[in-house]
């Protein structure tokens, strides 16, 4: 896989993830007010059929998460709780598709884990209409692979991720991500941010709905 790679998932697939973006709960964790989350575990295989092959999702059903602060300097360390993904996001063509992409442009082997974060991040008015997507900075995840896929924005402006060679260099890459559009990154070798959303309409709460998945090889 190159370092930085953008593919396009199918438009119809993923209109079948998003409205369970609606039942995203908050957290009591810091970001929680405006970084709507659930997180999963999962397990990927694939198999080939004659209709071309096929992914498989084993839900570990994790509900724990912890980043070294090394990685993250905004809540590195903390164990944080999430609700699961729901059952039937993950038996969405949207979903399947996805995984399947992140398995085969890694050249992940069957069996492994992926840590699967389902995010919204909503405008607040005590912040001037606008939220952070990255209150961490420029950082690295801790992981072998990383893929951010972009499912949907409304009334928002900004959203832009931003990928770099160090933590210090400029960016390489500044763009804010179409719907269905999947970014990977290597995340041993690249950095990476997203730039805060900004409400359109000052009078509505904006917000912007992406997946990250996460892995490390086997």
């Amino acid at each position: 896989m190159r370092l930085v790679q953008l593919n396009q998932l199918d438009e119809e697939s993923i209109k079948t993830v998003c409205s369970s973006f609606d039942n995203l709960p908050h957290t009591d964790h810091k970001d929680g007010k405006y970084r709507l989350r659930r997180y999963s575990r999962i397990e990927l295989r694939t198999s080939h059929w004659n209709a071309g092959e096929q992914i498989e999702i084993i839900h570990l059903k994790e509900s724990e998460f912890t980043q070294s602060a090394e990685y993250n300097q905004h809540q590195g360390g903390a164990l944080r709780k999430f609700e699961n993904l729901e059952d039937s996001t993950l038996s969405s063509l949207g979903f399947l598709e996805m995984c399947l992409a992140f398995k085969k442009e890694n050249q992940l082997i069957d069996g492994v884990e992926v840590d699967v974060h389902q995010l919204r991040v909503v405008t607040l008015d005590e912040l001037g209409g606008t939220a952070p997507v990255a209150p961490e900075g420029v950082h690295q995840d801790g992981y072998d692979c990383i893929a951010m896929v972009g499912i949907q924005r409304n009334n928002i402006e900004g959203g832009e991720l931003k990928a770099y060679t160090s933590k210090n260099s400029k960016a390489i890459l500044t763009y804010a991500l179409k719907d269905g559009q999947m970014l990977f990154l290597s995340d041993k070798v690249m950095w990476h941010y997203a730039t805060d959303i900004i409400a359109k309409d000052g009078l509505s709460q904006g917000y912007g709905d992406w997946f990250v998945l996460c892995a490390n090889r086997l």
